[in-house]
């Protein structure tokens, strides 16, 4: 299968300049300055299948943003090549954005002082959509979303989950291929989240529509993403299943239990063991490695020594994983 975005040795370089501070060095960079290079993508690739919700994640000044812009056309790349449905985003531009969508968790779309229909309405101008074509889109698009009685107020009374189920009919009145995902659920309430996610997950079943997420909510990408792009230092560590990278820390699980009797002169930490949270005689928090002891082996040895009234095994958290993967980028399986 083709990919629909191929991404190949991409970088993006800026240069900028050291002041120092006081009003001496002030005066000196007049006439001499410190030039300083700052590598924001440094040579990554990758390729996208039609279909695909890939999530890309990096800690904050990764580079993620950047090659998203690169990605949407905002941005020309320094060097390196970027094909999208067969398109240049940069030099293609014209034609290339009818057929992507973009949604910024930090920069609105919609106009603040009129309702969000009016917006709909000048989308619908940019992009040549016929009035029998918006009207059916906008009225399923405003049910999935719930938001219908609410696209008549001036935007700035809404609030933020209402404008951002509002920022998303903005993208997709023009029914994009591809839609671009940066931060789209930051400040959202929970309930606000779980409508966008499913809302994203509807899309991408209905129409088999691409999906490129940048988050910092690692709950979006466990719940969205097929796939997994860690960026850091403006270089790509990790590109593969979300299942690959919780593995990267080794087979490990967390494990809870609620003993019956005090456990509080037991020592639980040893070559397969380590103690996570210990609140009280009567609970505690494992991480069992499952390479070295199996669970059941493992369950059956502890109740040898204890009762338990509770227990519960769980997945390592997927933060975990990922601040372990920024901390120390070397060795991560690619």
């Amino acid at each position: 299968m083709m990919p629909v975005i191929d991404v190949k040795h991409l970088t993006k370089t800026y240069t900028t300049y050291k002041r120092g501070a006081g009003a001496g060095q002030t005066i000196r960079s007049f006439f001499q300055r410190e030039e300083v290079v700052i590598h924001a993508v440094n040579d990554i690739s990758f390729a996208i299948g039609q279909g695909e919700i890939c999530g890309i994640l990096g800690p904050n000044g990764a580079g993620k943003s950047t090659a998203i812009k690169m990605l949407c056309g905002a941005l020309y790349p320094t060097s390196g090549e970027i094909q999208v449905l067969g398109y240049s985003p940069a030099k293609d531009r014209k034609r290339y954005v009818g057929k992507i969508g973009a949604v910024f968790g930090q920069k609105s779309q919609l106009i603040w002082d009129i309702p969000p229909i009016d917006s709909f309405n000048m989308n619908k101008a940019i992009y040549g959509i016929t009035t029998q074509d918006f009207k059916r889109r906008l009225e399923e698009l405003s049910e999935l979303l719930d938001i219908a009685h609410v696209i008549e107020k001036p935007t700035r009374v809404l609030s933020l989950g209402e404008r951002m189920k509002c920022e998303f009919v903005m993208a997709m009145l023009h029914q994009p291929d591809i839609l671009f995902l940066d931060e789209p659920t930051i400040g959202l309430d929970v309930i606000a989240k779980v409508k966008i996610r499913e809302f994203i997950q509807q899309l991408n079943q209905k129409r088999n529509m691409t999906c490129i997420l940048t988050t910092h909510d690692l709950e979006d990408v466990e719940e969205l993403a097929h796939r997994v792009i860690v960026i850091n230092h403006g270089e790509k560590v990790f590109d593969d299943s979300l299942q690959r990278l919780k593995l990267f820390l080794g087979e490990k699980k967390r494990v809870s239990f609620t003993f019956a009797d005090s456990a509080g002169k037991t020592v639980f930490n040893n070559a397969y063991t380590k103690v996570i949270d210990r609140p009280s005689d009567f609970q505690i928090t494992l991480e069992v490695d499952t390479a070295q002891i199996s669970i059941s082996d493992f369950l059956e040895d502890i109740s040898r020594k204890h009762r338990f009234s509770d227990i519960s095994v769980k997945e390592l958290p997927i933060q975990q994983v990922v601040m372990n993967i920024y901390e120390n980028a070397e060795g991560v399986p690619g």
